[in-house]
């Protein structure tokens, strides 16, 4: 299998941006739906939550999931094929004990802007086209689990004193427990900790020729410069064109977002998790 490319990060941290990005120059590629998670947890489902050891990874797993690495990238015909699931953020041992010949791309952003616009997801209303996309790539065997899951958040936002949901984005351990403890934006924040924190330990134990870190913020800044950067990393080449056609519509906007959109409260609950 040729290098797939892994981008690795926190929720709300741009990660869908650097994808766009990414798939907008020739030979890159991704899946016809935001993330493949479903695929992830095919053979470990009823796992508690996303963090998942590399014990995890037994052959038939890591088969499974190769298989559907190679089939996607042949289908699209792509050199390289681009993957992005927030959740490997908690798991990029076990992702690669799956693909040890993928390259990671790790975005990282500001916490309480990242946190912000995660609060907004977890009060969301139902997007059935999002959900329509990604469940088409949910294994047969898996369906009857998710849907009882995905009912069960539903009604959990129905009655839940802040209208949100029982869980969104990555599940950390203790996630559950918390939900039902805690705000959703002291949940929200946990969840951002515990992403960066696990991502940071195994990026560690990486050479530099499979890892590279960007801030969001630097990227938006500069998403010409960025991109170059990135694409010198995959040892591939792009015209000044080519790298600023496929960063058309990279804006600044959102950078520092989250002190202007929540009370000072909120920020405070936040603030008090990401210290810690």
């Amino acid at each position: 299998m040729k290098s797939p490319v892994v981008i690795i990060g926190a929720p709300r941290s741009g990660t869908n941006m650097l994808r766009d990005v990414l798939v907008k120059l020739p030979g890159f590629g991704t899946w016809p739906c935001d993330e493949i998670n479903y695929i992830w947890r095919h053979g470990n489902a009823t796992y508690p939550s996303d963090e998942f050891p590399p014990e995890l990874a037994r052959p038939e797993v890591a088969s499974y999931i190769r298989d559907k690495f190679e089939s996607m990238r042949a289908k699209l015909g792509v050199e390289f094929l681009v993957e992005k699931t927030c959740a490997n953020s908690l798991r990029m041992d076990f992702v690669d004990r799956i693909l040890p010949e993928a390259k990671y791309i790790i975005i990282s952003r500001s916490g309480l802007d990242a946190v912000s616009s995660s609060i907004k997801r977890w009060k969301a209303p139902v997007d059935w086209s999002y959900l329509s996309k990604k469940a088409r790539f949910v294994p047969f065997t898996d369906l009857p689990y998710y849907a009882a899951r995905y009912l069960g958040s539903r009604i959990y936002k129905l009655i839940s004193r802040e209208k949100s949901l029982s869980f969104w984005g990555p599940r950390f351990v203790g996630m559950n427990e918390m939900t039902g403890q805690c705000s959703v934006a002291e949940v929200a924040a946990m969840q951002w900790r515990r992403c960066v924190e696990k991502t940071g330990v195994v990026k560690a134990k990486l050479p530099d020729t499979r890892v590279i870190e960007i801030r969001y913020e630097d990227f938006v800044q500069n998403p010409v410069n960025s991109l170059g950067l990135i694409c010198s990393f995959l040892d591939v080449q792009y015209t000044q064109e080519e790298l600023a056609a496929a960063v058309v519509g990279v804006r600044q906007g959102s950078v520092g977002l989250g002190l202007k959109d929540l009370d000072q409260s909120v920020v405070q609950q936040i603030n008090a998790v990401l210290s810690e």
